[in-house]
């Protein structure tokens, strides 16, 4: 089937008048989150979306079918609308999908009017149904797909390389033609593998004879010699490229890519990609784009993982629904492998109108979906089949997760199967009885809110894991799964290699403040293949589960925050990219930086005792600039892998404290704050080695920075330009804060604005928003060729602009200095 993208034109409107609010269409340009740009409500049951509502809304826009059409099969691909789509034709129901995160198909020529207009319209529903911001409509892209009666079906190309040696790899093939017509008909199918340079290194060709009404898949084996093998390090990617023909007549033509890899589990030898063992820096992500909101575009999906890989991580988590397409792209070029997950429910629900209403019905179309999207991308090595289900300490669970390990395992028998398993499930589900003296208050509590008693038992989850009674509910599940993940039950980790000697274990999701101990434990253990933290990146909803917590202040509201808390506050990296003290912890953890990193807590929060918050990290950033704080006692971290570290102050010395392993990497250092300038030293055997600092910001303007001077025109590309209250040497003014307002110039327009405060009330929408740290960012997207001028001004700070080109098409077209 031939794909164009069918982005453009349509228009949108609620599905029911609203009493504020525009109810006329409106133009818009698909993806589209119907919901980012609504006001946001306080009402407390909206803590975990973020404070915001859902809503319902229709999308519209006409088609021209020629009548060379008539005879051809189209359809319409939505690769994700929130929630429960309705497509209709001319009025007519052409289909439908349910969970809101997969992809599905419409067939549409049994609807249209050849040599007319046709209307296509799409209803899609938001109803309070998510534990996080969902964001609601459109939210990735559509395709438009027209093919001969005789066709290669959409996704229906199956590569596999089953036999690699250094010499050779042998590449298998199977396609799926489709035949919609009545007579039986014969094609011929060439295929041609090129190699990561776009050298043709095969190719067959072959007839194929397809009944009517039918199908038939071509399998073909084809040998590939020297071939580059993809890893994380050097992710070589190969290209099939398939025409359908007709005598000399190309009737049907598409493109896959692949990447030459083998890969394997087991207790001994862990996950091994080419016969190498790989531990998994994993990363946890959800599905929002920070200030764009849940409309997934190609350039957010890339620079996120871009971003993420740079920042010291080689695997990602999808949580709790199927990566994009454009996603699992930039893990395949970039080299990072993906955990992807098909749902946060199977048969009960976690919300009153969440999946789980649709999940027994709709199971099998969303995971064949997700498998089918997957299966050729040399980074995806694990399918998750679940994330924290209740049930899985039942029987009829046990049955659930056999049933679908073994139907993915049918789809796709190349991959590993998991789910994350959480013992805390167990409690809540009623599946045991609460210990009294294990548990606490949680014992006879009635609770609806995980991640409320998870925040409450804190250490004692550790012990809620390895009781027996975990053991024995959770046994016939995990049996059903290649790799068990574990999810805030790393304290199996040791007790499993003697229980289940032939169990191999993932983090699928661990708490970011014990990533010491916690790689300590990975690496420490063959059959423990990765982490996943949460999270990698910080994300809308579950608002305020990663802020910092302090005995006797804000503890009303429990694990979640009252408005106007908007963000989780809890990745690694903030909603705008840039990474926070955590990151950058985790990297010496990891054993990829020896110089020290310098994070600065408040002076607000000196003397406050921390209290339990197993997802919060401290107040902590890497700054010197504390306006109106003169002469007040401050607190210092310095995180290293050195035996010691030394802090200077003004080139005066604060003393020196132990760090490295031994004291989890951190060293604490009371000083009096005075604008100037701090240097942390590592010391190594006694001697200075590696040093950082930090100094106070002179006088700052507003400075503009584009991520890329040269970007796409095509509609799918973005721009991401940052706005910083910064000095003439670079410092960032992080005490400073200041309205700025971004016009632009040329053909663009602003697709996203604002920053990284977790709690602030602005809208994500328009053209003025207040710095938080000295920053804040545009989001710019092209809508033709010409150059875009993007212009910000502020009222203390002046006004700056950067200028990017939009060109016909653009590859990997960074500026010199970009950071992503």
């Amino acid at each position: 089937m031939i794909r164009q993208s069918f982005n453009d034109g349509w228009s949108f409107r609620p599905l029911i008048a609203e009493p504020q609010g525009p109810n006329h269409p409106v133009p818009v340009a698909l993806p589209h989150d119907a919901v980012i740009g609504t006001p946001r409500d306080p009402d407390r049951q909206l803590v975990g979306t973020g404070y915001f509502s859902g809503g319902a809304w229709e999308y519209t826009r006409t088609l021209d079918a020629p009548e060379s059409w008539r005879g051809r099969a189209v359809s319409l691909e939505f690769e994700a609308v929130y929630r429960s789509p309705s497509v209709y034709v001319n009025g007519d129901l052409a289909g439908h999908g349910a969970s809101g995160y997969g992809g599905f198909v419409v067939e549409i020529d049994p609807f249209l009017r050849f040599g007319q207009s046709n209307e296509i319209r799409v209803e899609a529903r938001a109803h309070r149904d998510s534990r996080w911001y969902s964001g609601g409509g459109i939210t990735r892209p559509v395709w438009l797909l027209v093919g001969d009666h005789v066709h290669i079906q959409a996704d229906g190309v199956v590569v596999t390389t089953p036999d690699i040696d250094a010499d050779a790899a042998l590449v298998c093939i199977d396609t799926t033609i489709e035949n919609v017509g009545r007579a039986t008909t014969t094609r011929r199918l060439e295929t041609r593998i090129l190699d990561p340079e776009g050298v043709e290194v095969a190719v067959d060709r072959t007839p194929v004879t397809v009944f009517g009404g039918e199908g038939a898949v071509v399998h073909q084996r084809v040998l590939v010699p020297a071939p580059a093998l993809w890893s994380v390090d050097s992710p070589h990617i190969y290209r099939v490229a398939l025409r359908l023909l007709d005598g000399e007549a190309i009737v049907d033509e598409c493109e896959v890519t692949f990447g030459i890899r083998s890969l394997s589990v087991d207790p001994l030898r862990g996950l091994r990609i080419n016969g190498e063992t790989v531990k998994l820096r994993g990363a946890c992500v959800h599905h929002d784009s920070g200030v764009l909101g849940a409309a997934t575009f190609d350039r957010a999906e890339e620079r996120r993982i871009e971003l993420l890989k740079e920042a010291g991580f080689n695997a990602v988590r999808s949580a709790h629904q199927p990566l994009s397409r454009a996603a699992l792209a930039a893990c395949d070029r970039v080299g990072m492998l993906v955990m992807d997950e098909l749902t946060d429910m199977w048969t009960r629900p976690k919300h009153a109108f969440d999946a789980a209403l649709a999940f027994p019905d709709s199971w099998r179309t969303d995971l064949a979906a997700m498998v089918r999207k997957d299966r050729n991308h040399p980074s995806v090595v694990l399918y998750s089949i679940g994330n924290e289900i209740p049930e899985i300490g039942t029987g009829a669970g046990a049955a659930w997760a056999r049933r679908l390990a073994t139907e993915t395992r049918r789809l796709d028998p190349t991959r590993l199967v998991t789910s994350g398993v959480n013992g805390a499930l167990l409690v809540i589900a009623d599946t045991i009885d609460g210990d009294p003296e294990l548990l606490g208050e949680w014992a006879s509590a009635e609770v609806s809110e995980i991640n409320t008693m998870m925040a409450g038992l804190a250490d004692r989850l550790n012990a809620l894991g390895v009781s027996s009674a975990v053991s024995a509910l959770t046994e016939e599940t995990l049996a059903t799964l290649d790799v068990a993940g574990f999810n805030y039950l790393d304290s199996r980790y040791d007790l499993d290699r003697t229980l289940f000697p032939h169990r191999v274990i993932v983090g699928s999701e661990t708490f970011p403040t014990r990533i010491d101990e916690l790689w300590a434990a990975v690496t420490a253990h063959d059959h423990v293949i990765g982490d996943f933290t949460w999270t990698g990146w910080d994300y809308l909803g579950e608002a305020g589960i990663g802020r910092p917590h302090y005995q006797g202040v804000d503890s009303a509201g429990g694990a979640l925050a009252d408005y106007p808390w908007g963000t989780a506050w809890v990745g690694d990296l903030d909603i705008t990219g840039r990474r926070r003290p955590a990151s950058f912890y985790r990297e010496i953890v990891y054993g990829l930086r020896s110089r020290p990193y310098l994070a600065v807590r408040t002076p607000a929060s000196f003397g406050l005792e921390p209290a339990p918050a197993p997802w919060s990290w401290s107040d902590s950033i890497s700054s010197w600039n504390w306006a109106g704080s003169d002469g007040a006692p401050i607190e210092v971290e310095v995180y290293s892998d050195a035996d010691e570290v030394e802090l200077f102050v003004d080139g005066e010395s604060a003393g020196r404290l132990p760090a490295g392993r031994a004291h989890r990497f951190r060293a604490v250092f009371a000083v009096t704050y005075r604008p100037g300038r701090i240097e942390a030293v590592a010391i190594r055997g006694g001697e200075p080695a590696e040093r950082t600092e930090l100094r106070t910001a002179g006088p700052a303007g507003l400075v503009a920075r584009a991520d890329r001077d040269r970007v796409s025109a095509a509609g799918d590309d973005l721009v991401y330009v940052d706005l910083d209250l910064a000095d003439e040497t670079g410092v960032l003014a992080t005490d400073r804060e200041d309205e700025v307002t971004v016009s632009i110039d040329g053909p663009g327009v602003l697709q996203g604005f604002g920053s990284a405060s977790p709690h602030n009330e602005q809208s994500y929408v328009g053209a003025t928003h207040r710095t938080f740290r000295g920053h804040v960012l545009a989001v710019v997207r092209p809508v033709g060729e010409g150059r875009i001028v993007v212009s910000a001004r502020s009222e203390a700070h002046g006004s700056a602009e950067v200028s990017v080109d939009a060109i016909p098409d653009v590859v990997g077209a960074a500026a010199p200095d970009a950071a992503g």
